[in-house]
């Protein structure tokens, strides 16, 4: 995700918190700011099914929530390069939208998909969050899938 200057973080604002557990595989957590970042970058953060709201961490970890920055990373290339595999990667993104207590609208899948114009990857299915339209698109980035949404490109032909 590129920003331009430090993000601002508010209680009450979503948040992901990405780091890797004591066996080094990525844990992701989903929360709520829980207070005002203190002096030293760090806030209060209240991560879901965790009560007290009493875990600091640091704003530098934190990532705003918003639709176009859940994503899902995938290291088996077979999901992507198996046309009957390819749909599922649709229903595990929900999954972690769901996760992240989001809500998408009017998913329409695009058959096994629709390859990208890049080479890299396809796209897999058109939503709305927000009243806004997104391509759901699926690519292969330093040996892995990377599921996220999208807005449509201006060559993408828009629905009617």
């Amino acid at each position: 995700m590129t920003t331009i200057g430090p993000i601002m973080f508010r209680s009450g604002d979503r948040i992901c918190w990405k780091s890797k557990g004591e066996d080094g595989l990525p844990v992701r957590k989903y929360g709520f700011v829980n207070g005002r970042p203190h002096s030293n970058g760090r806030v209060v953060v209240m991560f879901d099914g965790d009560l007290k709201g009493e875990t600091t961490v640091a704003t530098t970890e934190l990532q705003p929530v918003s639709i176009m920055t859940i994503d899902l990373i995938i290291d088996d290339l077979e999901l992507l390069n198996d046309p009957t595999l390819r749909q599922a990667l649709v229903g595990l993104w929900e999954s972690e939208v769901d996760l992240a207590g989001l809500v998408v609208e009017d998913i329409v899948h695009l058959g096994t998909g629709v390859r990208d114009v890049t080479g890299l990857g396809y796209a897999l299915a058109e939503l709305h969050s927000a009243g806004e339209l997104y391509v759901l698109r699926a690519v292969i980035d330093n040996g892995y899938i990377i599921v996220s949404a999208d807005i449509p490109r201006r060559f993408e032909r828009q629905r009617r």
